[in-house]
């Protein structure tokens, strides 16, 4: 028997109260949420496929470890350097956290303010497109000779390489909403901050989410930078001095853990988009 056609208004009763469905209904919702469930674990299972695959190819076609270690060296090599690894890491997330998190207090508003005024739209945004231009790796030198190898030089770079996709972003969700709704809720009496909370940046938040993710994975990547460029701490100066020395296992359990940390705030992100919409949420249940 083919499966039973079911309207979006039934299919949204299936998470509610699933005794008004049929059986037949009931068994075809059953299906569905576990099929659900199933689509949630295929990127964790895609991942240990990969592993299970590179471990199998380096075993067939003994490959040596100088030039590509297996799985079971790498994270043996992570259970073994853990202290000195969680040292730097640390290190390493304290950049990403600290630049992200001025890049998004700065980023946002002056999207707001770029998307709402022609003056800040002539006067702030071409120097900002003028930084954007900057090649950032060629300047990172000069930010550790103006600052030293310290916290300053790494968080710098950060915040340059993060803050043009965020502030990108928050400009083209802010300038998203139709202006017929704006005159909608002028006419019934609403004011300029009931607006803007209840309108403008609920409709503004899916692109400005999208500038999150885009600059939580380049986070990662710029105090990476930054660290190769000129540091004494850190997980890019592990994997400049393990390159140096030609540890390739060392070098491919740095690798796994800005893996890990690029996948965590990949998610952190989208944990808090999903808080802070669920609009979204109910659109596509």
């Amino acid at each position: 028997m083919s499966s039973p056609t079911i309207t979006t208004a039934t299919a949204n009763k299936t998470d509610g109260d699933l005794s008004l469905l049929s059986p037949e209904r009931l068994a075809w919702a059953r299906r569905k949420r576990i099929t659900r469930k199933i689509w949630t674990f295929v990127p964790v299972l895609t991942f240990v496929g990969i592993v299970i695959v590179w471990g199998i190819s380096v075993a067939a076609f003994k490959i040596p470890d100088y030039l590509l270690p297996g799985p079971i060296a790498v994270f043996e090599r992570l259970i073994t350097d853990w202290p000195y690894l969680w040292e730097n890491t640390l290190v390493t997330l304290s950049e990403i956290a600290a630049g992200f998190g001025i890049t998004i207090i700065v980023a946002i508003p002056l999207g707001l303010l770029i998307a709402k005024s022609l003056a800040a739209r002539q006067i702030i945004y071409p120097p900002v497109m003028l930084l954007q231009l900057l090649p950032k790796v060629a300047v990172a030198p000069l930010f550790v000779v103006w600052m030293g190898l310290g916290f300053e030089s790494k968080l710098l770079l950060t915040i340059l390489m993060t803050f043009f996709p965020l502030l990108i972003a928050s400009i083209s969700g802010f300038q998203i909403l139709d202006e017929r709704l704006l005159y909608l809720t002028k006419s019934m009496g609403a004011n300029g901050w009931q607006t803007f909370r209840f309108l403008r940046f609920p409709a503004a938040l899916p692109v400005i989410f999208s500038g999150l993710k885009t600059s939580a994975t380049i986070a990662a990547t710029a105090a990476l930078v930054a660290e190769f460029v000129g540091s004494n701490s850190g997980l890019g100066y592990v994997l400049l001095q393990a390159t140096n020395t030609l540890d390739s296992t060392a070098v491919f359990a740095v690798l796994v853990l800005l893996t890990i940390i690029g996948v965590v705030l990949n998610y952190l992100v989208e944990f808090v988009e999903y808080l802070m919409t669920p609009y979204q949420r109910a659109r596509t249940s």
